[in-house]
């Protein structure tokens, strides 16, 4: 049975190279339902699990608050979401938990077959979250796609150009000397593709695409997934040499692979990561609240 159920031979030949709409299945498995939900919780690694709050306006990005769950149950961390204004990031839930990763095992068989592509770094996500809350406009190093599980949410997805994001802006991402999110304006929405989200849709866009999240008046759940293929690898190897390079006061272009400068900074980023040429400047979110002393809403 595939997962996809409307693949067309001009979506898998676009498939990571332009922002796409998929219908799929994964909603109807129960591993998604409350039961499930609270039996992924009590599993899931209480050091790894992301805790957010964030503020009601799109553009008040710097809102976005990191906070910890402490030791609440399952079932007190779910009811805190559905009571509250709360996202919770549960990343790498295949390599903590075997049911996840043969998920993992399944989605990527399906992709691969279809679109031709090898991937890696892959990443199966799942995000919980509150009625009403939102991601604001940020970015991505790897390729990513969103798969609505519970709940209705809305997308918007920017174009990778200067006129939504410059250069400085994703080198700064790929470095991690920022938090994901950029500033924004509602202006911009002018020029984002809109997708309308509820169970059974996916959305899936070209890498490093900025993009904000709303979620409607429910409980939201969907499942993130980001990986990499050897393009989008080496596409933030070159990104993540121009940022270094830019801080030495040089102005870089960004050229694709197989220009012969694109491939002189895919190792020069290699170098660069190996002996933590940036490390210093990598930006940690503090944690400034606890669901165990109140649930922000």
């Amino acid at each position: 049975m595939t997962i996809i159920t409307d693949w067309t031979d001009a979506k898998a030949k676009a498939f990571t190279r332009e922002t796409l709409g998929f219908e799929h299945s994964l909603h109807e498995r129960p591993m998604f339902d409350d039961e499930g939900l609270i039996s992924l919780l009590d599993r899931y690694p209480r050091e790894h699990l992301g805790v957010f709050t964030m503020g009601h306006d799109p553009e008040d990005w710097r809102s976005w608050r990191n906070g910890s769950a402490g030791d609440l149950s399952a079932e007190q961390l779910l009811r805190a979401v559905m009571d509250g204004r709360i996202w919770l990031n549960l990343r790498h839930t295949n390599d903590f938990l075997p049911d996840y990763a043969e998920l993992e095992r399944e989605i990527f068989a399906e992709k691969e077959a279809r679109s031709g592509l090898k991937t890696f770094k892959r990443d199966l996500g799942i995000l919980i979250s509150s009625a009403n809350a939102q991601v604001f406009y940020h970015l991505d190093t790897p390729l990513v796609s969103l798969w609505q599980l519970r709940g209705q949410k809305k997308a918007w997805v920017y174009p990778v150009e200067n006129t939504h994001v410059t250069p400085e802006q994703i080198e700064r991402v790929i470095l991690r000397e920022s938090a994901e999110q950029i500033a924004f304006r509602r202006d911009m929405d002018d020029g984002a593709q809109v997708f309308d989200l509820t169970p059974g849709k996916m959305v899936t866009w070209r890498q490093n695409a900025p993009h904000r999240i709303e979620n409607g008046p429910m409980l939201n759940v969907s499942l993130s997934v980001e990986f990499m293929t050897m393009a989008a690898a080496m596409r933030a190897n070159v990104i993540y040499a121009n940022g270094v390079l830019r801080k030495a006061g040089i102005r870089p272009q960004l050229q694709t692979v197989p220009h012969p400068a694109a491939l002189a900074k895919v190792g020069f980023a290699r170098v660069a990561k190996a002996v933590g040429l940036v490390k210093q400047f990598e930006r940690q979110l503090p944690s400034t609240f606890d669901l165990r002393e109140g649930v922000p809403t």
